[in-house]
């Protein structure tokens, strides 16, 4: 049974729009028919699985000054995409399922994309650290401009919830025991 796709909106500084729609299982057909017309469409579904037609769908159509372009994504489970803008490097990033993207964000060229072997819970960046933070269930990555991992952790109990306070990594586990981490170099801190 399908559902109404979901959207959502997002601005970013230097005139970036995206436009997120979304789907459960076998909604494809009801996300893709929302797409707007202009600019360039890429399917990343393969890379998912190459039957990535009948899993969950996402569509970013992103508008910037050098004009519009749109990515579709496929996951084995439901998930909201989320994305950042990447000042620095200049990459748009975006995590859905169990992958993380980087998109040039004034062209939509795929940059690097990285897999997980558990949903992702947060994908976090700052211009103070020289990496993007690629935060799963019960690991968390740092990913250099370029798709290098810069450093990897393996976490004893799941992840629920991640964010940047005070220069520090703070983990929320599902046990609801809390963990700081350097966002830099990924040692614990106190």
């Amino acid at each position: 049974m399908t559902g109404e796709p979901r959207l959502a909106v997002a601005s970013y500084p230097g005139g970036i729009r995206v436009r997120s729609t979304w789907g459960g299982s076998g909604d494809g057909p009801a996300v893709l028919a929302l797409s707007e017309s202009g600019g360039t469409v890429v399917e990343h579904g393969s890379l998912v699985s190459p039957s990535f037609e009948r899993l969950c769908r996402a569509e970013l159509r992103v508008e910037t000054p050098a004009g519009p372009w749109t990515v579709r994504l496929a996951s084995p489970i439901f998930d909201d995409p989320s994305a950042f803008l990447w000042d620095e490097p200049g990459l748009l990033v975006v995590g859905y399922g169990f992958f993380s993207y980087a998109f040039v964000a004034r062209s939509g060229e795929l940059r690097w994309s990285h897999r997980s072997h558990t949903p992702l819970v947060a994908i976090l960046g700052s211009s103070r650290i020289p990496h993007v933070i690629v935060q799963a269930e019960i690991e968390t990555f740092a990913i250099e401009p370029d798709g290098e991992v810069a450093w990897r952790i393996a976490h004893s109990d799941v992840v629920t919830e991640a964010a940047l306070v005070g220069g520090r990594l703070v983990l929320t586990s599902f046990s609801n025991q809390l963990s700081a981490l350097d966002p830099r170099t990924g040692r614990p801190t106190a």
